[in-house]
């Protein structure tokens, strides 16, 4: 099962690897996009006022546009470390067992507006850009769905997505029926369920480390409704398409 997770605003600074290498993250052929998005990045970056317009970014961001100068020659961290955040931060990657993480290569994709998609284990660089910064020239819609939606399309197994629905719109997971979006609700003392928003990214990242640690994680969505009540989720079909993630 592939699991698609969202990126995080916030990212951990510094790095334990070399530069960047494009060609070396997963799905190597969005690398031409993912070259040509860089250029106009770094190329917005040596005008800092115009990045942070493009990005949002009150005045005390500068370090932001730093990241995004440096992106080609910053050192660079696991994708899973990289990000932090309240789902980061429950999933916890930097604890896991060896095995565990190499799973989390192999499980994990994780939605980004400046690469498309990238495996959990691929290194990449502290930058800034969410899904609806506006890079000059490069609507970031309409450079990654068709992209990132063809490469979805293309894996085999099933797959549960996690993204926000922004970062879902810049690559669609594929209409079958094995695929489905996760959504996370809360239950009232009535029993009426509705949306949790913020909080919902704690419940996402205990599901997501509950799936790495399961030696034989389920391989379809059927069983992953069957595997969810022994680990401590309540885990039911929505609507058509999703899943739903209930918590307390």
């Amino acid at each position: 099962m592939l699991v698609l997770l969202p990126p995080s605003e916030t990212k951990r600074e510094g790095g334990t690897r070399g530069p960047l290498d494009v060609a070396q993250l997963a799905h190597p052929r969005l690398t031409p996009a993912r070259r040509a998005l860089i250029r106009a990045v770094r190329a917005l970056a040596r005008d800092e006022e115009a990045s942070r317009t493009a990005l949002k970014l009150g005045a005390r961001q500068s370090g932001e546009v730093a990241h995004n100068r440096a992106l080609t020659t910053s050192p660079t961290l696991p994708a899973v470390d990289r990000y932090t955040g309240v789902l980061y931060d429950a999933l916890d990657a930097g604890t896991l067992a060896h095995d565990v993480r190499e799973r989390a290569g192999r499980m994990l994709r994780i939605g980004s507006a400046l690469f498309g998609l990238v495996g959990g284990l691929d290194p990449i660089p502290a930058y800034r850009l969410s899904h609806d910064s506006r890079v000059p020239g490069f609507p970031l819609k309409a450079h990654w769905a068709t992209r990132v939606a063809r490469e979805l399309a293309e894996v085999e197994e099933p797959m549960l997505d996690l993204r926000s629905e922004g970062y879902a719109a810049l690559g669609p997971t594929p209409d079958r029926p094995d695929c489905a979006y996760l959504r996370v609700v809360t239950r009232a003392d009535d029993g009426a369920t509705r949306a949790l928003n913020h909080f919902n990214k704690k419940g996402k990242g205990l599901l997501v480390r509950a799936l790495l640690e399961t030696p034989a994680p389920p391989a379809t969505l059927d069983e992953l409704l069957d595997w969810a009540p022994d680990a401590g989720f309540e885990l039911r079909r929505g609507r058509p398409g999703e899943l739903e993630l209930v918590l307390a």
